[in-house]
């Protein structure tokens, strides 16, 4: 691999609204926003790189590596755009993506919907053959069954297949042998559990190899175009996507395994978020990522973004657990919800100010972009309570129309509510930054901790515009908007490592434990790792190895962090003594006075990336004299309730330790950054805005 990627990297984030474009030329960022087009996504990366190869005196030639992320197999995924899919399963397991578990989001709700399955009944075929739980095979597989599905499938205009046995995590040869048989008829990708998710659990491995088989074609096409016409425009560099681990692949990888995709986007904001974390050694941070589609929260502890080997795509009932869609792959573990600088506003039949989940993307957009959008989104509101600047909304390249804003929101809300303008605007807003508020408290009480106890850390195009107000509802103190916020994902891309993750569940009790038969498990699982990371770097290579272990009768378990180094005659013991102690960080105390209680080991994981180097340093700081604003603009003020006179103060003209005391809004190419009274903002020594509460110390 060439050297000149250390020099010139290029991040492309393509969202619902926005494409990102950040380029690192030796140090100085150069970034841009595009509107993104549905038709065709690759061209606003295009359109977008020659922007900013321009600015920064590059030519495509020169770029040494191009890192994406992309919401497009999460938002296929929401709005049920994949390929029509066929799923082979064991007889008797037909009906387990529907069926789902015993837990109910709702337990008091006797009209409770659930989310409909991925692929519908009349597209899900059964085979006998059965693998037991710990790998041996008790029936044969149905070989000539097998063949009659592929003609059936050959002729019912399937664009996909996948196939989930049960227990094919602890020996996957019939999933292996059926796709063999298959492909001999059907000229379709075929997507196996064992190797998109070899992890226990069925209904959450079929519904997750169910989800890479539905995005897989549209995935690959997309893919492949990307490349084609990259070099076509003489960008001649490799190609690496960044997966929902926050880890860098090929993008052969990407393709054959694009449910890893999901979730890349906001994965490259928290890895942005981490390293401001480090950057200012803050050992506690909510990020808080708000572009045009979407908000996501991720707590961040020692610099490290919380991670989860399951999560949830579009949660249709309050933020509750278990009323979305499960994906069973590694993971940054995050709460994302439809609100976003294109959500819209509705009233619901309660009379309800309601925002999200429905986007206006950038296919019309806001009523604001001019292009036919008649109604109401939260860019709108943002508009009409003067924290946006008509004529210098991204740059300047959009000029926002108030009076369709206005508009908009008396036609759908305001006349239906008896409301002015303004007061209808302050209510859109006010009901998103609430649901945002919610959704924190939600994800941090899941994870037992205590939001107020987080410096918050905000970008993206949007959020800078709501964080003071969030950190108010939250009663966080402390907020940083980075240098780059409105781009913060695609600059995240740039400090990914070439990272991967591989699990494999083996049910294992700690009395019955082979040293042996581990290590060789173990062995495999690394090189598989390696591999994969190789295929973007030769430098060094970091391994973390994890067993998520559990009491023998409990229904799930927790992570257990193991040296990288080979199993003993002891290792038993130690497992033990590492699961105890585990045990008792997480929840307090361990179990005692059983008796003979087991523990058990149900998964091992191995994740391997390649080392990165280490930002410099910086200390927060409070800053000195007030700055005063030279210009000002009338800004709907949420502590009187009215229209206030704000200052208002161009980021570039800013320098470290300055202070603009609220309330002001410090405008930027990409954003701006509200500042309620509440609130005053310091510059940081490294450009970071820091919005911290009066009275407060840094």
């Amino acid at each position: 691999m060439s050297s000149r990627q250390d020099d010139i990297r290029l991040g492309a984030d393509i969202g619902g609204t926005f494409t990102d474009i950040a380029l690192d030329v030796r140090g100085m960022i150069f970034s841009t926003k595009i509107l993104t087009n549905y038709a065709a996504p690759e061209q606003a990366i295009l359109d977008g790189i020659e922007i900013v190869a321009r600015e920064g005196g590059i030519t495509l030639g020169d770029i040494g590596i191009v890192i994406h992320g992309t919401t497009l197999a999460t938002n296929a995924l929401i709005e049920r755009r994949g390929a029509k899919t066929a799923f082979i399963t064991t007889e008797g397991f037909r009906d387990v993506i529907e069926m789902r578990t015993e837990n109910r989001f709702e337990q008091y709700d006797l009209n409770i919907q659930l989310p409909k399955p991925l692929i519908s009944r009349e597209d899900r075929f059964v085979v006998n053959g059965r693998i037991g739980a710990e790998g041996q095979e008790l029936q044969p597989l149905d070989e000539a069954a097998l063949e009659t599905i592929a003609d059936r499938i050959s002729a019912g205009g399937f664009g996909a297949v996948a196939i989930g046995f049960i227990h094919a995590y602890a020996n996957p040869a019939h999933e292996k042998r059926a796709r063999d048989i298959l492909a001999k008829t059907v000229r379709l990708p075929i997507s196996i559990s064992a190797e998109v998710s070899p992890q226990m659990r069925e209904f959450e491995r079929f519904n997750t190899v169910c989800a890479n088989a539905y995005v897989r074609p549209q995935m690959a096409d997309y893919l492949t175009r990307l490349q084609m016409r990259l070099k076509d425009m003489g960008a001649t560099c490799p190609v690496f996507m960044i997966h929902s681990g926050g880890g860098l692949i090929s993008v052969e990888t990407a393709a054959e395994f694009p449910v890893r995709l999901v979730e890349s986007g906001p994965a490259g904001g928290a890895i942005f978020a981490a390293d401001i974390a480090r950057r200012f050694g803050i050992e506690k941070v909510v990020s808080y990522d708000m572009g045009g589609t979407t908000a996501k929260i991720c707590l961040i502890e020692d610099f490290t973004p919380r991670t989860a080997r399951t999560f949830e795509v579009a949660r249709t009932y309050r933020f509750s657990k278990g009323s979305g869609m499960p994906i069973s792959i590694p993971v940054i573990e995050m709460i994302e919800i439809g609100a976003g600088g294109g959500s819209l506003a509705w009233v619901d039949a309660m009379g309800r100010i309601q925002t999200g989940p429905e986007s206006a993307g950038s296919e019309p957009g806001p009523a604001c972009y001019g292009c036919d959008g008649k109604r109401p989104a939260i860019t709108d509101a943002d508009l009409v309570l003067g924290k946006l600047d008509p004529d210098n909304f991204a740059g300047g390249a959009i000029k926002l129309d108030t009076a369709a804003s206005e508009a908009a929101i008396l036609c759908d809300v305001g006349e239906r509510l008896s409301l002015n303008v303004v007061d209808a605007a302050f209510g859109i807003c006010e009901v998103v930054d609430e649901n945002m508020a919610n959704a924190a408290r939600v994800h941090a009480v899941e994870n037992g901790k205590n939001i107020s106890d987080n410096l918050m850390i905000a970008f993206g195009g949007a959020a800078p515009l709501h964080a003071a107000r969030l950190c108010e509802k939250l009663g966080i103190d402390r907020c940083l908007v980075p240098r780059g916020a409105g781009v913060g994902s695609a600059i995240g891309f740039l400090k990914a490592p070439f990272g991967y993750e591989a699990l494999a569940s083996r049910l294992t009790r700690l009395s019955r434990f082979d040293a042996d038969e581990t290590n060789a498990l173990l062995d495999d699982l690394k090189a598989t790792v390696e591999s994969f990371v190789r295929a973007g770097t030769s430098g060094s290579i970091v391994r973390e190895i994890t067993a998520y272990m559990r009491y023998a009768g409990q229904g799930w378990e927790i992570p257990v962090p193991l040296p990288d180094e080979p199993f003993g005659d002891n290792a038993a013991a130690k497992l033990k003594r590492l699961f105890r102690e585990n045990y008792q960080r997480f929840f307090g105390r361990a179990i005692d006075g059983l008796g003979d209680l087991e523990i058990e080991i149900v998964t091992w994981s191995v994740k391997a990336t390649d080392e990165r180097p280490s930002s410099a340093r910086h200390a927060l700081t409070q800053g000195g004299l007030s700055v005063p604003a030279t210009v000002t603009r009338s800004v709907f003020d949420p502590a009187t309730g009215a229209m206030q006179t704000y200052g208002i103060v161009e980021r570039t003209t800013l320098a470290s330790r300055d202070r603009v005391a609220g309330p002001a809004v410090i405008v930027e190419r990409e954003t701006s950054t509200v500042v309620t009274t509440s609130f005053d903002a310091v510059i940081q020594s490294d450009g970071s805005i820091l919005l911290i509460r009066k009275g407060v110390s840094a």
